[in-house]
Order: structure tokens, then sequence, then C-alpha cells
């Protein structure tokens, strides 16, 4: 039978209904197994002319990008096959088919090729680095509440045992950063989280970290591709004579251990105990995820008045009350503001399903809640913390060089306006926490004396922070506009849980001082001037959406702009091919990313998502004030105004400009 349909496949290739590379993908998938699921949901794709969505599925295999793999594991058309018998929430009984879906069949492959890829490393590491955790490599696996996510968490530790590695899995849904704590809790030499973070339900993926408990970068993450592309066949057996590896399963003990760390993100735990915390009122919801987990007992450790969504406290991957589970949207947060208007709530903190994103909605002077957007969030946190730390003595004149807040590109500037007042390092880098992962590994490898270093892991947070205060960079706070923080080290990715905590410090400071927060963000503001921001993105999905996005991204480095909406284009930088090195001296990786500097200050930046089918936009516009001076309430009103109309018309202008690309690309 497969003689037959692959026959179809490829005279549906050479007349033009399907693309090549996905009649290759296809052969490589039924050639690779005898699956009766892969089999029948092709044939019923080809037998119903659906070479849309075949392409869609097998236009490429998926690829690590800044969130290791990502996509559908429901099709938009869903075969009887894949259908089968579906569970209690409706879900099909098995995920979509497709060498470019979140399947099984990547699952085992990306497994198999990453144990092989870990044996290898392993064997060329001194004995105090490539031993370390036990005789074989050690996975850390969490996973949060999407579709299958579990029964991927549970593949994942099948096929590592049978190449030859120890598998420490959660027992139970668990965060994001929380596999990143594990990953150095427990010596692994990787870890993996099954997670599509905010996507829409109908996604999965696969993230990948490396034994620092940061996602993987260079080199490992081309090395691990290799072996991936490598594995021709997803039950490839294993070497002969392979030792297979032993399962754990995580639990309290984890959880225990991360929680203590948590609660040292807290500053002034004085202000969480007086008058600002004990009259603070939370409204929080994890949006069906895993941030019930750990941020409600984080919380609650300090005696806040926290009250849960109780529509969406549930762990649920269909996310049911929500169009998309993502808290930078104000419709996600529209059950948690309600509830938050009718106990007369301060604060409305929500989380993403794997609880690395945070969101937050603050009630202003006028007494209604409004959205923060990331870039405020993480700016009020940095601010801070940084003003606490010089406050209580930890920072001051003689060692302030070594402090450091690190940002992304496209994150505001107005975290380097804070940075420069208190003379700390503001280091920038790549979109993706990973880049900032790898930021802290360098500066861990930095501490002397060299004996603690060794032991760096099973040193308490007062005593890392003291090493790095002494000898290496003393890290204030990291984050990206995208609603990712942290405020340590011990977590080497954005930490949902962490940030829940530190915002609810900076909202019990504000209470404390009898102001909202909108007035101290704008206290800052009036200091350190106004900066504004304005994303955009362009979902442009399936196989000729990619080709659209590569065919923008080609056009803006061959014809950029002179002017966005009169606003003259001063220079620009093309990350993917100029040498550029941070603040620090070090040197930037290539990525598809423009950046094009306006002659009043702001920017613009355009590049590919690495998670997600857009091209994103990030717009920046700023007034600061000149001369030492402040800001009036007046003056800060009518600037902005007058940069939000600036960024409207902007964003208006380049989705013109970009559909004209298009067009001219098309022919």
């Amino acid at each position: 039978m497969n003689e037959s349909l692959l026959k179809q496949i490829q005279e549906a290739a050479v007349n033009g209904k399907l693309r090549e590379s996905s009649a290759k993908n296809i052969a490589a998938m039924l050639g690779g197994g005898t699956s009766a699921l892969y089999r029948e949901s092709v044939a019923e794709l080809v037998a119903g002319g659906q070479w849309g969505e075949l392409d869609d599925r097998f236009f490429t295999t998926l690829a690590f990008g800044t969130g290791g793999l990502r996509g559908r594991t429901i099709g938009k058309i869903v075969t009887r096959a894949e259908q089968g018998t579906p569970d209690a929430l409706g879900r099909p009984e098995h995920p979509c088919v497709g060498t470019n879906a979140m399947n099984f069949y990547n699952v085992r492959r990306a497994t198999i090729g990453l144990c092989r890829y870990l044996l290898k490393w392993r064997a060329q590491q001194p004995a105090n680095v490539g031993s370390q955790g036990g005789a074989r490599p050690k996975i850390a696996v969490a996973y949060d509440s999407r579709h299958f996510s579990r029964d991927f968490a549970e593949e994942v530790a099948k096929a590592a045992t049978a190449h030859g590695c120890d598998v420490a899995v959660f027992r139970e849904p668990r965060s994001t950063p929380e596999l990143s704590f594990a990953v150095r809790l427990t010596g692994a030499q990787a870890g993996i989280v099954i997670t599509a973070s905010h996507n829409p339900p109908h996604d999965n993926g696969y993230k990948v970290y490396f034994n620092d408990g940061a996602q993987v970068i260079e080199p490992h993450a081309s090395g691990i591709i290799k072996e991936v592309n490598a594995v021709a066949d997803e039950n490839a057996p294993a070497p002969a004579g392979t030792e297979p590896g032993e399962v754990q399963r995580l639990g309290e003990e984890v959880d225990s251990a991360y929680l203590e760390r948590l609660k040292t993100l807290v500053l002034a735990p004085e202000l969480l105990k007086g008058p600002g915390g004990r009259d603070l009122r939370i409204v929080f919801t994890p949006i069906h995820g895993t941030g019930g987990a750990l941020t409600l007992p984080a919380l609650a450790a300090f005696g806040l008045n926290v009250t849960v969504v109780p529509e969406q406290a549930e762990l649920d991957g269909r996310f049911p009350t929500v169009k998309s589970p993502n808290p930078e949207n104000a419709e996600a947060l529209a059950l948690g503001m309600q509830l938050a208007d009718k106990i007369g709530a301060d604060l409305v903190i929500a989380t993403d399903p794997d609880c690395d994103r945070m969101g937050v909605a603050v009630r202003g002077d006028d007494g209604k809640l409004a959205l923060f957007t990331g870039n405020q969030i993480g700016s009020l946190m940095a601010w801070y913390r940084a003003k606490t730390y010089f406050d209580q003595g930890v920072l001051d004149d003689a060692n302030k060089a070594r402090g450091v807040i690190i940002k992304t590109f496209v994150t505001t500037d107005l975290q380097k306006a804070i940075a420069e007042h208190y003379g700390l390092r503001c280091v920038e880098t790549l979109t993706g926490f990973k880049y900032i992962g790898q930021k802290l590994g360098l500066y861990e490898s930095a501490v002397q004396p060299a004996e603690k270093r060794m032991h760096y892991r099973q040193l308490s947070e007062h005593e890392t922070r003291a090493l790095r205060l002494a000898s290496a960079s003393f890290y204030v706070f990291g984050g990206e506009e995208s609603y990712g923080y942290s405020g340590a080290d011990f977590v080497r990715d954005k930490d949902g849980n962490g940030a829940a905590i530190m915002f609810a410090e900076v909202a019990a400071y504000a209470k404390s001082r009898g102001v909202t927060m909108p007035a101290l963000l704008d206290e800052i503001y009036a200091q350190h001037g106004f900066y504004l921001e304005k994303n955009g993105a362009l979902t442009l999905e399936g196989a000729d959406g990619a080709a659209k996005i590569q065919a923008l991204l080609a056009s803006y480095d061959q014809s950029p702009p002179t002017e966005i909406a009169g606003r003259k284009v001063a220079g620009a930088t093309n990350f993917a091919r100029e040498e550029i090195r941070d603040v620090e001296g070090q040197l930037i990786p290539k990525e598809k990313m423009l950046m094009f500097t306006l002659a009043d200050g702001g920017r613009v930046a355009v590049r590919g998502s690495g998670t997600e089918p857009k091209i994103k936009y990030y717009l920046f516009a700023k007034r600061a004030p000149e001369g030492g001076r402040t800001f009036s309430t007046e003056e800060l009103k009518k600037i902005k105004n007058e940069v939000r109309e600036l960024l409207d018309k902007s964003w208006d202008w380049l989705q013109q400009d970009a559909n004209t690309r298009l067009a001219a690309a098309a022919g």
C-alpha cells in the first residue's frame, strides 16, 4: 500500500500540487516505520486532495529555534486515524502526523539525537564535568498541562533510557523554570520540558536545556540538530551493548528546594509583612497551567492576600476560558480583572501554561485596572531592585561596577537609562532567554576562589550573591519585553514564579507609600524619561507563510527603508551580516534581525519569530528630560499622547510597507 501511496505523492509533487520537500519528508516518515497511523492519516489526506494540509505538515522538519521544537500537535484537519477515541476533554487519541508537527515521531527522534550527543559530549569531558551526576548521562524532564504533554514526557523517558541515559521526570505537571532549577539541583547533563509556552491549544513543544540549566546554545544546538537529523528511523535501536538507563520520579523534594530559593528573591520581607503587604489584595490566575503549583505557595509564604480565579485554576490543555493563554493579552486576564473589580483587588497577576511568562493588570489613580506591558513590568522591577540594593548598602560606589542589568536588544531602553543612573552595566543580548542564561553561566565561571566555584550549586543564595559581588558580576535583574523576567541565577531561564513574587514586592512598596503602580511608573518616567514601545506582528502560517516571512526579511536586508512614517532612518544594523559585540566584548551570534535607528532617537527592529509563524516588529520612541530636570505632570501627560500617536502612525506605515514588499516579492 505504501508504494501506491508514495506514487500518488510523487505525482502530486511533479504536478505542482505538493512541494518537493513535502514529498521527500512523507517518503522518509513512511519508510522509517510501519505505523498504521502514519499511513492511514497520509492516505486520507491524499484521498481528500488536502495538499495544503500535507504541505503544512511535511514541508520541513522541526528544528531547534529560540525555544527548541515547537509545532502543531493537533492538525488543522484531524484525520479519522488521529481522532481515534478522544479523551475526556475531547482531545484526539493521537497527535498530528507529520515531520513538521509535534508528535511521537519527532519526540523520539529528538530524544535519540539528544542522547547520542550527550554520550559523545560526556566522553570528551574532564572527569569532574562529564561524570557529574552518575555513571550515565542524566536528563531531567518536566511537562505542562498541554495536550499530549504527559504522553510526550513518558515517551522521552522510554526513548532516553533505551539509549543509555538516566531520566529524572516530574510526577506531575511543573513549570519551565522549575525544570531549569531541577537540572542544576539533580546534576543532570540536560533537561527537557514539554510545552509550547503561551501558544494556542493546538500547539506543543520540546525545549532542551544543557547542564547549566539554560536552553541550548551553540555549539551544543548545532551538535544536537546534527545528531537528530541523522536519526532516520524513529525506532532506531541503541548500539549493541548499551546499558539501559533508569527512571527517577521527581516531586516534593524539588518543589521544596525551589520554593526556598524563590523566597530569597524578596529583598525587603518587612514590606510584605508590613502594612504595604497586608493591605495589598492580589488576584492570581495560572490560566489553566502550572503556575498554581509554586507561585501560590511562594506568595502565601509571605502572608499575602491572594485570591485565585476559580475558573482558571484547573489544569486544562484546551484553555477553555481564553482565546489564547498569553498573559500579555487583555483577554487572557479578563476573568481575573472581573474578579479583582468584584473584591476590590489592587493587582492581577497571570502566568502562562508553563509559568515562564507573567503579565499583570494594576489599579490606577482613577480606580480602574489597566494592563502593563512587558517593558513596563520589567522596568519597574529593574528600578526597584537596583534602588533597593543601593538603599540596603549591598551595592555602593565602590562595587557598583560589578552590578549588571541584562536585557534583549528589543527590550525598552528605559532599563538602560536606569542602569546608567545607578552606574551599573546594561548588557544587551539577542532575543531568547538562553542568551541571558549564557551570561549567567559566564559570570558563574568567573567566581573565585576556584573551590567555591566547584561547589557553586550547593551554596546558599546568600553565599552565591556574595561571591559574585566580590569576584565576578552581580546580577541585579534580567528580562525581555515578551513578559519574561529573572532576579537571580539559581534559575537560568525566565521565571513566572519568581516574577510574581518580585512584582508583588514592588506593589507592596508602592502601597506602603500610598501611591498606585501607574503613579510609581510615572515617577520613574519623570526622572529617567518617557520610553514607549509598540510591538506588532504579521502572522503567516504554513509553508507559504514561512516563505513570505523569509521574503520579507530578505527585502528589508536588500532594500532597507530610508524613512518610516516620516521619521528619517539615520542608520541600520544587520545582525545577520555585521560583527557586533556587547559591552563586555562578547561577540553576538548571527541572527536574521535588522535594527533601524531613527533620527529622532527612536528605533525599529524586524525579526522572524523563533517559536511562532510570525514576523515581528518592535517600535521604540523616547523623550528624555535634559539638564538633570524632571518632567512635570502636565509635561509628561502631553508627551505620552504625542509618543503614542507617533508609534501608532509608524505601525500603520510598516504594515502598508510590508504588504507592498510582499506584493513585489510575489512578482
